[in-house]
């Protein structure tokens, strides 16, 4: 099935109590779609991990032997092609951390772990900040990623940043800093009273109960360092370089591509704890429509709102369970179809700080606001 028609953003998403429930929704959703089998999730895998291995193939053995400068042009589309289909891993570890693999959760954190220390991210230590992220969506105190600032906290340096070419450096730097910045210091994240990250077993992201596995997370990675040392040195730097880092931060800027457009755009509202509940919350994001990719990202891009409605639904099912509901949610659905460049241009614009609106009762309900913009 086909997903979402094409439109851009225009108007607000509601931020009233809806006047549906999550069961009203759950009972639209056929029940096929909450079904999760181990054989077609590997399905998926196994055709991934073949394409990647296939785009390998062909690009250390046919790049290196084509003339300059074709070789310089055909080494960024190997780096972007194999980059998608690998973040097409990553959202199948994705699915893992949210037990939407399997039946099995025995299953689901084996496979999670041995993917995403592949793509140098700690399974456990991500899937429980991100499990909190899913609980508190929307709340300006309690949310775990894509904070908005207020005007009082705007950096010094914004307003030297307030121009095209400003914005340019804070995307290029956005894409390919913010993933391993959130991993080691908690960045664009909830403050603590002490230094936090993805890696301590004790960072105070974590509670006693998820300590240990966040010390296998750990291992996992170490052992991914391990073996890209090893490969490194076999091979050489440039070599493993060429063929797995290039890709492996197309697989970082696409991460932060999705999930900051998924939370950032001016039409969603934020919650402070007088307004936030979790229902509301949830339907605070957006999907986005990325073309050809959809399907290599494996649908995570155009159904999210469905994702954090329920996020057990395996993604093979996702776009039939989102046509389901979209009647229901009605303008509480929006897809943004905006070209991807235009997308993370007008976020960078237009979403700088929140604030309620100056005329509206609710003053719990905070909107993006572009800089120094007064309503």
């Amino acid at each position: 099935m086909e997903a979402n028609p094409k439109k851009s953003i225009g108007k607000r998403v509601p931020s009233e109590k809806p006047p549906f429930t999550l069961a009203t929704l759950k009972k639209a959703i056929p029940a096929h779609c909450f079904h999760r089998s181990l054989l077609r999730s590997f399905s998926y895998l196994v055709y991934d991990l073949s394409v990647c291995y296939a785009l390998f193939y062909v690009a250390k053995t046919y790049i290196p032997i084509l003339p300059s400068p074709l070789n310089y042009v055909a080494w960024p589309i190997y780096w972007f092609i194999q980059g998608a289909f690998m973040t097409g891993i990553w959202v199948i570890g994705h699915e893992c951390g949210h037990h939407a693999f399997s039946e099995y959760a025995w299953v689901d954190n084996i496979v999670g772990l041995v993917l995403h220390s592949a793509l140098m991210t700690p399974f456990f230590a991500w899937k429980y900040s991100h499990r909190r992220h899913h609980s508190n969506t929307g709340s300006l105190t309690h949310d775990e990623v894509y904070l908005p600032r207020f005007e009082d906290t705007i950096p010094w340096y914004s307003k030297h940043l307030n121009n095209p070419v400003g914005r340019v450096i804070r995307i290029v730097s956005m894409l390919f800093l913010a993933f391993p910045l959130y991993l080691l210091f908690n960045a664009s994240s909830q403050k603590h009273d002490r230094f936090a990250n993805h890696y301590d077993p004790y960072s105070p992201i974590f509670n006693d109960s998820e300590r240990l596995q966040v010390v296998i997370s750990d291992a996992g990675i170490f052992t991914a360092l391990y073996v890209f040392y090893s490969v490194s040195k076999a091979h050489g730097f440039a070599w493993f370089f060429c063929t797995y880092l290039a890709p492996l931060l197309v697989v970082f800027a696409l991460f932060i591509i999705i999930t900051y457009l998924h939370h950032t755009n001016p039409t969603l509202p934020h919650y402070d704890n007088s307004e936030w509940e979790w229902f509301r919350g949830a339907l605070s994001t957006i999907d986005l429509d990325f073309g050809w990719l959809n399907r290599v990202l494996h649908h995570v891009t155009n159904t999210h709102i469905c994702h954090h409605l329920i996020s057990t639904i395996p993604h093979y099912h996702a776009l039939e369970a989102t046509e389901a509901i979209k009647p229901i949610l009605g303008d509480y659905y929006q897809i943004d179809s905006t070209p991807i460049h235009k997308m993370l241009y007008r976020a960078a614009k237009e979403c700088i700080y929140a604030e309620p609106d100056h005329d509206s009762k609710d003053k719990g309900v905070y909107w993006y606001r572009a800089y120094k913009e007064k309503n």
